[in-house]
């Protein structure tokens, strides 16, 4: 640091960065030229984020006609096809400018009744690959033959939409319980749902539950289903496999009008290598939106990593960030993959030291990226929201960009999910450390909000386990009946409950969970493919499961609507850290109070303790809210909701006051007790 740089505040409130100063201020400053460059030129990184109102079919009304326009910098010849023409490939060829981009102008007066909505088109590129039919990079639609399965662009007249009265501000929806969906298999029956069913029956359904947002996958357009939507081909195009982009439209509506946030998976880390679909190799280079040769392949994922150091690139991308939220009103992004973009190594080494977040392991131009994206979303849509899935800990990630940050507003717990699939996968219940619990559930540094969750679409899909499968197995299909009398199922439904309250309670501000997962899903996720008989039988969730008042599923899915009414009620996730008051080891109890409840958990799998002493915050009242043994919740009832606890008080040898409270602390229950004066 040469003197004139002021310390950022990142560093000034963290002495372990210190060491890390020069290479923290340098990202900084790096930015900040890079903003100011975009600014001086287009006045605003919101005016800067516009590709997608100029590349692709633009409508001139003083020419009447349309403009197609694609960046193609190594291209030695581009032209136009489509059914307008009737295929001819070499008949339409477009101009190239200085800058590489290619364009084409054709009139209404020979085109209009032949270039209609629907219409479909390619370009065929010449480039140093040979002659390829492309789809273009911008193309907002792209549709798949039902009998070929090849993907074609199709070009749209675009539709006017009535946003009028869509005054939803997402800033409201705290604390943020989120509800990770996946449009195509959130029906129930067997093949791809669409936006429209999406609508008009998960819609409600979230909102009963008493969640506030969702956040929904595979939304940019994919050529393989099973991908969850990860190797996108198409990113201004939402996947037509689930409907029209008026029809996704009209789901973001109608959840802002119920009081939900619609964040989007956004995939930026990577893209498919495939040329028939994708990006890869469009003007015929091997580095026009990637670096050459093995730089710009991502062997983990067999996919192609962006060049975010390139000014085209960084443009791409922050117009698609722009698109989505502009027109599609999406509420905010998680940022998929966070970790495989910000290091060449992508995250697959052990983070057992400071300087591998700072040496030369870190991609500097992802980061700087990073904190431009931010920057745009924030300064287009200020209540919008940010999540980053980061799994290595990336020191600011989510401080302000002024403090030295990379801008994000959450990051996405990923240990704790790691950690309760380790338990339940390796360790008995019996022999959990409660200390190594707390630990990990309440390991965040302050200010940095965290999105907890215990469960993602990660741990549902085929080759992993979902909480309920690992607890429950094969007795989840024959005994899961109200009736029924079964050890495993009644420990796996007391587990369930009690791994999810720990988890919302302690792990960070805002909330997640997995279409299914609340009610215990039984089923795991299998996408069509060869090995299955291409069948969409795990490709679905089995609502009805849910609400079958005979099966335990239902009881599951009722606690998850009655912890998160506690957890919005009291403001909980408002309350920063919760507060330790006791550690039994012996009897695996855990008390902490957060927010003026007071939580005791019992997680041994055999003592049943009848007056139990607990320290307690206050003096004063303490009755009963929620319990995971209550009946309704599939429990034993061994204590009613609202008994009151009165506290007595005793001094300790210094003068001290310590409160404590007598309570029946049964075995495998979490209990929530109000604090009244």
């Amino acid at each position: 640091m040469d003197g004139k740089e002021k310390h950022l505040r990142m560093v000034e409130q963290d002495e372990w960065l210190r060491p890390a100063e020069e290479e923290i201020n340098l990202r900084h400053r790096l930015y900040g030229e890079h903003l100011a460059d975009i600014e001086r030129n287009c006045g605003s990184i919101v005016d800067y984020a516009n590709g997608y109102r100029y590349f692709g079919w633009q409508y001139d009304d003083t020419l009447a006609g349309w403009w197609f326009r694609e960046w193609l910098p190594e291209a030695i010849d581009v032209y136009i096809f489509g059914d307008f023409n009737n295929w001819q490939r070499t008949q339409l060829r477009l101009d190239r400018d200085r800058n590489g981009v290619w364009s084409i102008f054709l009139p209404d007066a020979m085109y209009a009744d032949r270039l209609t909505d629907g219409s479909l088109y390619k370009i065929h590129v010449h480039g140093q690959n040979g002659w390829h039919d492309r789809i273009p990079a911008y193309a907002r639609r792209v549709v798949q033959d039902e009998q070929t399965k090849n993907f074609t662009a199709q070009f749209t007249v675009p539709k006017p939409f009535d946003w009028s009265g869509d005054d939803f501000n997402a800033s409201k929806s705290t604390p943020l319980l989120i509800y990770e969906t996946h449009i195509g298999m959130a029906q129930e029956r067997e093949g791809v749902g669409t936006y429209v069913e999406f609508t008009k029956k998960i819609l409600p359904r979230i909102r009963r539950d008493g969640y506030n947002a969702i956040q929904i996958m595979a939304i940019a357009e994919h050529p393989y289903y099973g991908s969850f939507g990860y190797h996108v081909s198409s990113f201004f195009a939402p996947s037509s496999r689930f409907g029209t982009p008026e029809e996704l439209k009209e789901l973001v509506r109608t959840a802002h009008s119920m009081g939900i946030a619609v964040i989007m998976d956004l995939v930026h880390a990577h893209y498919v290598k495939n040329l028939n679909e994708g990006i890869n190799e469009l003007d015929g280079s091997d580095h026009q939106y990637s670096k050459a040769g093995p730089e710009g392949y991502q062997p983990y994922w067999d996919s192609k990593i962006f060049d975010y150091g390139k000014r085209e690139v960084q443009h791409f991308l922050l117009s698609n960030v722009k698109y989505w939220l502009d027109e599609f009103h999406f509420d905010g992004y998680r940022f998929d993959g966070v970790t495989s973009m910000i290091y060449h190594h992508h995250g697959y080494v052990d983070f057992d030291s400071r300087e591998k977040f700072f040496d030369e392991g870190v991609n500097r131009d992802a980061i700087i990226y990073l904190m431009l994206a931010n920057r745009l979303i924030h300064e287009f849509r200020p209540e919008a929201v940010t999540i980053a899935e980061d799994v290595s800990g990336m020191p600011g990630m989510c401080r302000s960009i002024e403090d030295g940050g990379i801008g994000f507003d959450y990051r996405l717990g990923m240990a704790i999910p790691d950690f309760w699939i380790k338990l339940l996968k390796d360790i008995p219940d019996e022999e959990w450390n409660i200390d190594e619990m707390w630990s990990v559930m309440t390991n965040r540094m302050p200010g940095v909000k965290t999105v907890a969750y215990a469960e993602s679409h990660d741990q549902a899909l085929v080759g992993d386990k979902t909480i309920a499968f690992r607890l429950m197995d094969k007795e989840m299909y024959f005994a899961m009946d109200r009736a029924s009398q079964n050890l495993v199922v009644e420990r796996g439904m007391a587990l369930h409950k009690m791994i999810r309250l720990m988890t919302i309670s302690t792990g960070g501000e805002a909330y997640l969970n997995f279409m299914g997962n609340e009610f215990g899903h039984p089923e795991w996720i299998d996408f069509p493919r060869e090995g299955n008989g291409w069948s969409y039988a795990h490709a679905r969730r089995l609502w009805s499961l849910s609400r079958n008042k005979l099966l335990r599923y239902s009881q599951l899915g009722e606690f998850d609507r009655q912890m998160l009414r506690l957890i919005k009620r009291y403001k909980v996730l408002s309350d920063g850290y919760p507060y330790c008051w006791q550690m039994d080891r012996d009897n695996k109890t855990m008390v902490f109070s957060h927010k003026g409840l007071l939580f005791v958990f019992n997680w041994h799998p055999e003592a049943s303790i009848p007056d139990y002493i607990t320290e307690v915050p206050w003096p004063g009242k303490y009755s009963m809210v929620l319990s995971t043994d209550e009946e309704r919740f599939g429990g034993f009832e061994r204590e009613a909701v609202g008994t009151e606890h009165f506290s007595y008080t005793e001094t300790d040898a210094d003068g001290n006051p310590h409160h404590y409270i007598r309570i029946y602390n049964t075995a495998r229950t979490a209990t929530v007790f109000k604090w009244h004066k």
